[in-house]
């Protein structure tokens, strides 16, 4: 059993090197899908708005990693 464990996790680990990050994304995304529509007048804004925020958790997960 902990095998298959180990080799599932390996898997994932393929394609989700760092969980925080992939956890912020997915929250991001939640809110550009859920929020953004609910604001008025914000629809030319979205695709930037979207675009900052995913680039602002990847210069954070970038800079975490580097004090590591």
């Amino acid at each position: 059993m902990k095998v298959v464990r180990t080799a599932i996790e390996e898997f994932i680990g393929l394609f989700v090197e760092d969980g925080t990050l992939a956890v912020g994304i997915l929250v991001w995304l939640a809110v550009a899908a859920f929020v953004f529509p609910l604001i008025s007048g914000f629809n030319q804004y979205r695709a930037p708005v979207l675009f900052l925020g995913l680039v602002a958790l990847l210069v954070e997960n970038v800079m975490r990693s580097a004090r590591l």
